[in-house]
């Protein structure tokens, strides 16, 4: 008993020395002081000397009995850490593109592989959002989005009826005024959520019961584009994006988050500054203020961006974030989907402080060939929001290719721009669970 008890007393004196060690001899601040980058030196420090002392007590003549809890304490100052001194654009996540997607039905898809190869590119299917926040870590998604103004423009697809399948769409919501959300009309519907408002519904509920996750992006793809009908089927034709439009995404979006869920480019810009000089002089909010919101981006430039723009250069009173220009007002989030053509820009934009969303694959090509150079390029680019169609492995072509952020969980510490004391575990500890 009285050897149990010296090894007791001696990691109790480590346990000790460790507090001691990190805080400098004094009990760590109630909250940061005036000059929050001192604190968060003095911070990032602290936890460095956390570290040190855990690995001390795994050497020979240390007390191993002591590193639960150590780590207890480190992990307390790391979560501390990402809240106060860690900014949104200071980690990297994982995303999916064009998140809501499910394969074309078999004979759907055949054929039109039949008729030209480039369909190959649909050959993939998402799991539900809620099925991707949960257990796949993606923090980024991408939603294309039509405007059906009076409802059930694509609501009939003719082309099902030739395969013998009933044409009619299956959800009585697709026959409702709203947007709705689908990849390409009459050819690739096939949709985990049917409407705008449905799929906004479940990123809410999944919020909801995860308040401390880490920033939902979503990037809205406006479409409006006429497809060819060579065999007069009777195509729909999809409505024009414009002002009304515009005006009806951002009305969606504020009928199911309250404003408070929402991280808006009004929150983010700074009295007196443009939104670009916002994010690049002074920067984005710390993960603490961000914690349990969800931002939208748009993926459109030119004149939708305009368009969204009129007589809002800094989004004043705007939902989303637009595809910006750099050097214009309104330039905070960028889109560069190629990281390795654009891969010296993406890591100047990541420096100078714009948030920047690329692509590590696209239309199924790195998982057929297994080739990882634009994975690998996306990852080092510093790019914030990293999309892939494979964040699992791979089942269809037998290349196992997945895309995941290195040491993420679900995020990670951004490769260029992640401060000092950053550690992938402070991030979004418990899946974004409350603090037990």
């Amino acid at each position: 008993m009285r050897v149990r008890r010296s090894r007791d007393l001696g990691a109790m004196a480590a346990v000790a020395l460790g507090v001691l060690i990190a805080t400098g001899g004094h009990a760590e601040e109630a909250g940061p002081p005036p000059d929050r980058s001192a604190a968060c030196a003095l911070r990032a420090r602290g936890i460095a000397k956390w570290e040190a002392s855990i690995a001390r007590q795994l050497l020979p003549g240390g007390y191993p009995e002591a590193v639960p809890r150590l780590l207890a304490y480190r992990d307390r100052y790391v979560r501390r850490y990402a809240d106060s001194c860690i900014a949104l654009n200071q980690i990297q996540s994982l995303g999916t593109h064009n998140s809501y997607h499910v394969i074309p039905r078999p004979a759907l898809l055949s054929s039109l592989i039949r008729l030209d190869p480039q369909f190959l590119g649909w050959e993939y299917t998402r799991q539900p959002l809620p099925d991707q926040f949960e257990f796949e870590g993606i923090r980024q998604i991408e939603l294309d989005v039509f405007a059906d103004p009076a409802g059930g423009l694509f609501g009939f697809r003719p082309v099902l009826g030739l395969l013998g399948d009933d044409p009619i769409a299956p959800d009585p919501a697709m026959f409702e005024p709203g947007l709705k959300v689908l990849h390409v009309q009459d050819l690739d519907f096939e949709t985990t959520c049917s409407t705008l408002v449905q799929c906004l519904l479940q990123i809410r509920d999944w919020s909801d019961a995860h308040p401390r996750h880490l920033p939902i992006a979503v990037l809205v793809e406006l479409k409006d584009e006429v497809i060819p009908d060579p065999f007069q089927l009777g195509f729909a034709t999809p409505i024009p994006f414009g002002p009304a439009e515009l005006d009806l995404l951002d009305a969606e979006i504020l009928s199911v988050f309250p404003p408070e869920q929402l991280l808006t480019p009004d929150e983010v810009r700074v009295p007196g500054l443009t939104l670009e000089a916002s994010v690049l002089d002074v920067g984005w909010p710390t993960l603490g203020e961000v914690r349990g919101r969800v931002m939208f981006m748009m993926d459109n430039g030119g004149g939708l961006r305009i368009d969204y723009l009129a007589g809002r250069p800094n989004l004043e009173g705007r939902v989303l974030f637009t595809n910006g220009v750099p050097g214009e007002p309104d330039a905070a989030f960028v889109k560069r989907n190629d990281p390795v053509l654009d891969f010296g820009e993406i890591q100047d934009l990541v420096d100078r402080g714009y948030l920047v969303r690329t692509r590590a694959d696209a239309d199924t090509n790195e998982a057929r060939t297994g080739d990882t150079t634009r994975r690998d390029a996306a990852l080092a680019s510093g790019a914030h929001f990293v999309s892939t169609d494979y964040p699992t492995p791979d089942t269809l072509f037998g290349t196992g290719y997945q895309v995941t952020i290195p040491g993420g969980s679900p995020s990670a510490c951004n490769p260029l721009s992640a401060p000092a004391g950053c550690r992938p575990s402070g991030l979004e500890p418990d899946g974004g669970l409350p603090a037990q």
